[in-house]
This record gives C-alpha cells, structure tokens and sequence, in this order.
C-alpha cells in the first residue's frame, strides 16, 4: 500500500477544525427529528387514515399484522413506535447498501469530492421533508436521505488521511464527542422548533426548514473550507511516460476486516435492540412519556460527551472496545432486573460508557488495517456491517421483548454482548506498532504532550 505524504501539523489542525464543525451541523440537524417521530408519523396517520391504498394504510396493516401475532396484547400507543422502527430500519438499510460504494467513489476520485456529492443528497432529502405534506414524500426524503448519507465515513476517512498511528484515538474520540454533543442538543432544539408552525400543511416544517438551513450551510463551509486530503487517482499511464512507481508502506496487518466487521455488526445487532425497546420498557415500569425519555437520552448523551472529551481520547483503541462491551453486557443484566428509576439510570450511565467508546474504537481499528488508497472502501464496508445490524437489530429483539418478556429479553441480549466481548477480548489484537502501555507509561506520556 502507498505511503501517504506526512501532513503539516498546521494542515492537519485546519482539516479537524473544518471536519468537527461540518460533523456538529449535519449531526444537530439529523437529530432534530428523532424527537418528533411519534407526533410526525401520528399527524401523517391521522390525515390518510379515511384514505384507503395508500403507502402509509399498507404499511400500517403490516405492521399491526405483525403486533396481533403475539399472544401478549401489545398497546395501540406503540403502532407509531413500531412505524417508526420500521422507518429507521429503511434508514439503516439504505445506509448499509450505500455506504461500500460512496467509501468506493472516495477512493478513486477524492474525499472532498465524495462528500460534497453526499451533502446533495443530504440537501435533497431535507428539502423532500420541508415539502412532505403527505407521507409518500416523506418516505421519499428517508430513502434519498440513507442512500446519499456518507458524511460520518468519509469524516472518518478523512481524519484518518491526516493523522498518524499515535494520533488516531485521539481524531476518532473527536469524531465520536460531536455525536455525544449533537445527541445531547439536537433532539431539544427540534423539539422546540416543531412548535413552531408556519406550514398548516406541514406542521413540522420550521424544524424541516431550519434543518435544510444547516445542511446547506455545512455544504457552502465543506466547499469553501475544506481540502482535499485524497487526491484523485491518476491514470497508470499517459501514452508515452511511464507512471512514477509508488513507494510501498510495509505495514502487517493485525486484525482482519472481516472480523473487526462482524464485531460491528454483532455489536449493533444487540446494542440498537436494546437501545429500541427502551421506551416500552420505561413506559411499562415508570409510566414515562416523551418528556422523561428526553431527560434519560440527555443524560446518557451528557455523560459520553464529557467521558469522550476527558478519557476516551487518552486510551487506546482496543481498551476503550474492551471497557465498553464489558459495561453493555452489564447494562443489559441490569435493566433485566431492575425496578427503580435510581436502577434505571445506573444503567443509563453504563449505556453512555459503552456510547462513547465501542464504535469509536472500532472505527479506529478499522482504520489501522487500511492503506489510504483503499482506506474510504474498507471504512465503507465497516460502517457498512453495522447499518445492517441497527436495520435487523429492533425488529429481532422487540419480537423477543413481547413474546418472552423483560427479563428472557435483555438475559439474552446480555449472553449475546459476552459473546461480543468474548470475540474483543479473545480475537482483537494491538495495531502492530502500537501496543497497550501500562498505565503509568500513558500518564508520562500524556505529561509530556
């Protein structure tokens, strides 16, 4: 694999200040409607539900076909839940088919190049929302949206163009804190904004409008601001002269692709379950509403950011997989047996470890075993592996909560993240090169940056 030309610190400092602002925009305005999903996909039922052979009536009769198959009565008030399940698992899977390719296309013709392309689509998305007055046009946004959204892979890749081995916790905690930032305040301000109405068609188009406004501005900043850091490749030959040979980077490769990607997609597979049947769960035990799911979602977003800022940055990749598989697994047997709101939220602080640290280590596994001519593919396929694992994850778990109940559930989803962790623990090794120091070295070592 060829060796990247080393990058000027200054150059590499512009590139992660452009990269942390963009990721900020578009992330603030994706969480804008995760709130709003119940109220959105209530108000589209209610003005199609006379309507006979529409998109949204058959989608409906699936979807309660499927509830009215279990033996245990399922609550109306989870039809919206479950249509918005089933919409984030369109989201997921769209991602899942899109994300190989758009790391493909990075590749050959240049990161910047890619990603500008992806905000088209981002545009077009959002602008579908601001004029979806019916859902067909909003089912429309969420399948452009998931099928152009390659803006956290090609971040991704981009981080890694510009940092080096030592550097590479560090730039993925970056990544990762913008999540724990956006999830923290994004859903709020949507939330607020979706009171606002100025469309009677559309009640939520202020939040659709201002969304669109920040999707736009991130796209003018990324055109104006940002480099490229992957040039495009050049043709082998051009008639006459013979191409320059590239210098070959001798790097051993320690963990498989395939390996770190069944990692992800097991991860997710279980992590997403859990993380979707949380408001049946709090709703059954604690009555809770919109509101106080709010609270609990802050508070785990608060908590990773804060972790990701101040410790997950300083440790290395594989320990911060290790810590956080270790603290889902005890999550999930926790919230198998708890039955206080102070049980609750100790599994909540469990959650936002494992937010803060698995992904963000994994990306940066990953991204050790890929030269950076194939770096956007590799990053692709990963990201890849976990979409589909988020797109199956709540439809499998869910049919597990109501047919064996809370406890069976979340007893399995604990079994199957030891089996998570017994892949971390006994198949992830250290990056050749960059190998697990005592704690006390790291100390020394963080003294002297």
């Amino acid at each position: 694999m060829a060796v990247a030309p080393p990058i000027a610190p200054a150059r590499r400092k512009q590139v992660l200040r452009v990269l942390f602002i963009s990721l900020l925009l578009d992330l603030i305005s994706f969480t804008f409607i995760l709130p709003l999903f119940p109220k959105l996909l209530e108000f589209y039922r209610n003005t199609e539900i006379e309507r006979s052979g529409t998109v949204l009536s058959r989608i409906l009769y699936g979807l309660n076909t499927y509830k009215n198959s279990f033996s245990k009565p399922i609550n109306d008030r989870y039809d919206i839940v479950l249509l918005g399940g089933a919409m984030g698992s369109l989201f997921s899977l769209c991602q899942a088919i899109a994300s190989p390719f758009i790391g493909t296309l990075s590749d050959r013709y240049g990161r910047r190049t890619a990603l500008l392309w992806s905000m088209i689509g981002n545009i077009a998305s959002v602008a579908l929302w601001c004029a979806a007055t019916d859902f067909r046009t909003f089912l429309a946004s969420r399948v452009v949206g998931g099928l152009s959204e390659g803006n956290v892979q090609l971040a991704l890749a981009i981080a890694t163009d510009v940092s080096s081995d030592e550097e590479r916790g560090k730039t993925m905690a970056m990544v990762g804190a913008c999540f724990s930032i956006a999830f923290t305040f994004g859903p709020a301000l949507g939330a607020a904004l979706s009171q606002i109405t100025t469309v009677a068609a559309n009640p939520f188009a202020t939040a659709a409008g201002v969304s669109l406004l920040l999707i736009v501005t991130e796209t003018v900043y990324l055109y104006v601001a940002l480099p490229e850091t992957h040039p495009r490749q050049q043709p082998k030959t051009n008639g006459h002269t013979q191409p320059e040979k590239p210098v070959v980077e001798k790097r051993e490769r320690t963990n498989s692709h395939m390996l770190l990607n069944l990692t992800h997609f097991s991860f997710i597979f279980f992590f997403s379950g859990m993380e979707f049947s949380l408001p049946f769960m709090t709703y059954d035990l604690f009555a809770y509403k919109a509101k106080d799911s709010g609270r609990l979602l802050g508070y785990i977003g608060l908590v990773a950011s804060l972790l990701q800022g101040g410790v997950v940055r300083r440790m290395h990749p594989l320990r911060v997989v290790q810590v956080g598989v270790v603290s889902c697994a005890a999550a999930f047997f926790l919230l198998a047996r708890l039955d206080t709101e102070r049980g609750l939220y100790g599994a909540a602080t469990l959650l936002a470890v494992t937010s803060s640290t698995v992904v963000t280590g994994l990306n940066s596994l990953s991204s050790f075993e890929a030269g950076s001519e194939e770096r956007g593919e590799k990053l692709g396929n990963h990201r890849s592996f976990g979409q589909f694992g988020r797109a199956l994850g709540p439809l499998i778990f869910c049919t597990m909560y109501w047919w064996a109940g809370r406890d069976v559930a979340y007893a399995i989803g604990g079994a199957g993240m030891v089996g998570v962790a017994g892949l971390v623990f006994g198949g992830l090794k250290a990056p050749k090169g960059l190998q697990i120091k005592p704690a006390k070295n790291n100390v020394a070592t963080e003294a002297r940056a």
